[in-house]
Parts: C-alpha cells; structure tokens; sequence
C-alpha cells in the first residue's frame, strides 16, 4: 500500500510538470510526449504494484502506442472527443511518428529510474 502511495504522489507530479511544460513556450513540445509516457508508466505502476517492471513497462508501452495508433482513427464522434480538454490531453490531436519515439524514451527512462532506485533502496536496506 505504501508503493502506490508514493507511486500516486509520482503520477501527480508528473502530470503537474506535463501541463507546465505545454504552458511555457520555450520547452519542445517532444517533452510533453516524454512526460505522457512516463505519466502512464507509474498509471499502470499504481495499479499492478507488484508486478515486474518490465510487465509495467510492456503494458505502458502498449498503452501509449494504442492511443497514438487511435489517432488515425476519424470518425465523428472521436473527433469530436478531441476537441474538448480531456480528449485534447488523453487522446492527443493526430498522430505523430515524433510521438512514437517520445513514448519509447519516456518509458524506458521510467523503467530505468525505478530499476535504479529500487536497487538502491535494496542495497540500502540489507
């Protein structure tokens, strides 16, 4: 119960800092991307806690790809979806192979910090 505490407080502030950086001008769009799959990585993280990380990050991935994927889809009713906050943030606006990569470096850069921290936390307590 602990982890998804700490893993909920992550998820908030990764949200808080994907917001932020589509308000200031001068941080790339491609961050936003990044912090999505992140945001997505410690989603899944929150729910299957003790899960392997590579499962979380298979199934983060997995996510992440099927909205971009979706995007293509047009039909009127998901466009419309698209217009409004939520759809904007969610389901984004049109796909982007730029968005892929963002994805895939956003989660593997997830992956790798809790590999890390969590092998600190180990080395720690022994």
């Amino acid at each position: 119960m602990k982890s998804r505490v700490y893993y909920f407080i992550i998820f908030l502030s990764i949200i808080f800092l994907g917001i932020l950086s589509r308000k200031i001008s001068f941080i790339p769009l491609w961050i936003g991307d990044f912090l999505y799959a992140v945001m997505i990585y410690f989603l899944v993280r929150i729910f299957l806690s003790l899960k392997k990380a590579f499962l979380i990050a298979f199934i983060s991935i997995l996510i992440c790809y099927s909205i971009e994927f979706l995007q293509l889809y047009q039909a009127e009713w998901i466009v419309e979806l698209r217009k409004t906050l939520f759809g904007r943030y969610v389901l984004g606006q049109g796909f982007l192979w730029s968005d892929i990569l963002a994805y895939t470096f956003g989660i593997a850069y997830a992956f790798l910090v809790e590999k890390i921290v969590l092998n600190y936390i180990s080395q720690k307590s022994e």
